[in-house]
């Protein structure tokens, strides 16, 4: 088996690849929408450091298909914020599959104390 500079096998590399494209397509696509959305705000005479729309999840497909500022903006949040999450998800996955049982420890903590702080986010309104 070969390794890279770092000491790291070609399993490695190409999980390191796999959450690095997740990160960055996560990034950009998230940052696309809330461009969207600043486009469609001020299309509508609104500037968009005068204060954003309420969260509705109930009505995020409703405002993106409809071409609503608040759709495209709040999916980009959304994205921005779930991002992350879903590249530890990406590394718990991988670590699983190489066998790698501290690491999936590390990963399941990990998401353990995000969701923990989703929780009481949520419960302090």
């Amino acid at each position: 088996m070969t390794t890279d500079r770092q000491g790291r096998g070609p399993s490695e590399n190409s999980l390191e690849s796999a959450l690095a494209r997740v990160l960055q397509l996560g990034t950009y696509a998230s940052i696309a929408l809330v461009a969207v959305g600043c486009v469609l705000l001020l299309a509508g005479g609104i500037s968009p450091l005068a204060g954003g729309p309420p969260l509705s999840p109930g009505d995020l497909v409703r405002d993106v298909l409809g071409a609503r500022p608040a759709g495209f903006l709040w999916l980009g949040i959304i994205g921005i914020v779930a991002t992350p999450g879903l590249r530890v998800v990406g590394a718990l996955v991988g670590f699983w599959r190489r066998g790698e049982r501290a690491m999936v420890a590390v990963a399941l903590l990990i998401l353990a104390v995000v969701g923990t702080g989703v929780v009481v986010g949520l419960l302090a309104g």
